[in-house]
Parts: C-alpha cells; sequence; structure tokens
C-alpha cells in the first residue's frame, strides 16, 4: 500500500519541479525523435505531399490565377509552408494515439515522471517534422523558381513563425489523440478541422476575389494571418499586424488546449 502511494504521488512531486519535468520531456522528445529517424516513412506526409501540393497547385492554377506560374510560385509558397506545417502537426496526434493503443503510455505511467511529460516530448519530438517539411519545401520552390525577396533574416523568421504557430495548434491535436479510440478517427477528425481553416484562406487565390463571407472569415481566421504574416516576411509588405495576429493566436490556443489535453490524459491515465 505504501509502494503504490509513493509511485502515485512521485509524477505530482516531479510536476512541481520544473527542471525535472523539462529534463523528462526532452528525454522523451529524443524518444520520438530516434522513433522518427528508424521509420523514415513517417514523414512522407512532410517530404512528398508538399512537393505534389506545389506542383499541382502552380502548374494547374498558376496560369489562371495570376495569369503565369512564376507569379503564382512566389504568391503561393509561403502559404503552402504554413498548411504543410500544419498537417504534419497533425500527425502528432494520430502516433500519440497509436501510442495509447499499444500500451506504451501505459510504461510511461509507471516510470517517475510527470504526467504531462509523454505529452510534451510527443509534441518536442515532432518537431523535426516541421524542420524537414520547410527545408523540403524551400528546397523544392528554389528548384521551381521561387526567390526570397527580402533576405535571410526575415525568412527564418517566416519559418520560426510557422514553427511557433503549428506547435501551438498541435496541442488541439494531442487533445484529440487522447480523446479518441482509434488512429483513424484522430485523423479523419483532424482533416476536418484543418480542411476549413487552411483552405478559407488566401492561400490559392488572393482576398479579393473572394465573395464577402468568405473575406469576412478570412480577417478571422489566424491560419489566414499566418499565412499573410509568412509572405510579408518573405516576399516584403505589412508585416506588423499579421505576424502580431499568428503570435496572439497561437499563445491562445497552447493556453486552452495544451491544459486540456494534460487534464484528458490524467483522466485516461
Amino acid at each position: 500500500m505504501t509502494l503504490t502511494t509513493e509511485r502515485t504521488a512521485a509524477p505530482a512531486r516531479l510536476e512541481q519541479r520544473p527542471f525535472g519535468l523539462i529534463r523528462h520531456s526532452l528525454a522523451l522528445a529524443g524518444r520520438s525523435v530516434i522513433k522518427t529517424l528508424r521509420t523514415p516513412e513517417q514523414l512522407i506526409d512532410v517530404t512528398l505531399q508538399p512537393i505534389l501540393f506545389l506542383i499541382i497547385y502552380v502548374f494547374l492554377l498558376g496560369g489562371a490565377v495570376s495569369g503565369s506560374t512564376e507569379e503564382y510560385l512566389q504568391f503561393l509558397l509561403p502559404a503552402i509552408m504554413v498548411q504543410t506545417v500544419m498537417f504534419g502537426g497533425m500527425a502528432t496526434g494520430v502516433n500519440l494515439n497509436t501510442d495509447i493503443k499499444k500500451g506504451v503510455f501505459d510504461r510511461f505511467r509507471s516510470l517517475p515522471i510527470a504526467r504531462s511529460a509523454p505529452l510534451i516530448g510527443s509534441v518536442l519530438g515532432d518537431l523535426i517534422r516541421y524542420v524537414v517539411a520547410i527545408v523540403v519545401l524551400m528546397g523544392a520552390g528554389a528548384a521551381l523558381g521561387f526567390r526570397v525577396q527580402t533576405g535571410l533574416v526575415p525568412t527564418l523568421a517566416a519559418c520560426l513563425l510557422t514553427i511557433f504557430f503549428s506547435f501551438c495548434l498541435s496541442w488541439a491535436f494531442v487533445l484529440l489523440g487522447v480523446l479518441m479510440r482509434e488512429p483513424g478517427g484522430v485523423q479523419g477528425t483532424s482533416f476536418v478541422v484543418l480542411f476549413p481553416l487552411t483552405f478559407g484562406t488566401s492561400m490559392i487565390t488572393p482576398k479579393d476575389t473572394l465573395p464577402g463571407w468568405l473575406q469576412a472569415w478570412l480577417e478571422v481566421n489566424p491560419v489566414n494571418h499566418a499565412m499573410e504574416a509568412a509572405r510579408a516576411l518573405m516576399l516584403g509588405g505589412p508585416t506588423a499586424g499579421s505576424v502580431v495576429w499568428t503570435v496572439v493566436s497561437g499563445l491562445v490556443f497552447l493556453a486552452i488546449f495544451a491544459p486540456l489535453a494534460v487534464a484528458a490524459y490524467r483522466r485516461r491515465a
């Protein structure tokens, strides 16, 4: 009885120690990275998928929307970067749900670590997916003729802003991963959430070509502001408004979904 009580109390005590939580989360993030590197087929959605999206959109819609594929590539790539990284965050919830079903998290619960550490570790470990997605997309874009108009520092800022926003939003997928019973349910629900957020934007066509009701949605859609911020940082133009919108909305997502995900995981545990 005493041993059981001590094991139950250990995660609570460790969660009160920030350095212990950080250390354990980073260790589990390392596990997630190793797992991804040993099964590189998990990176298909952030390697082949963005290239396919880019090629299909540019050569199918470029002439009709912008008059030339070259101009459309400049317009499209920053927005595709945001979409691709967000889709990469969806895999966090799917992989988390798979680990829970396989009993991996039962082992984590038996360890003297904070209950939130496995969730934080999963999210941090999947940051490698975001980096791979951006590198692959920028390389493909450069091969097709995309050229940054602002410079290295603003471009890095656009990449970091995209990663930050997707990291915050990924906690919504973590919540789904904890709540859903099957990985397929996590993936299907995530697509339902992502499609109006990513395609209800100015990603494919300029805002002024859209009907009024859709323009009103773009004004409040945080993903659209993230895409506009990436465009402004990489191609030039007003940046402050879109960047502030993206940072604030990301922090709101984090403040809402991270505590909910941890609470749901504790109840499930």
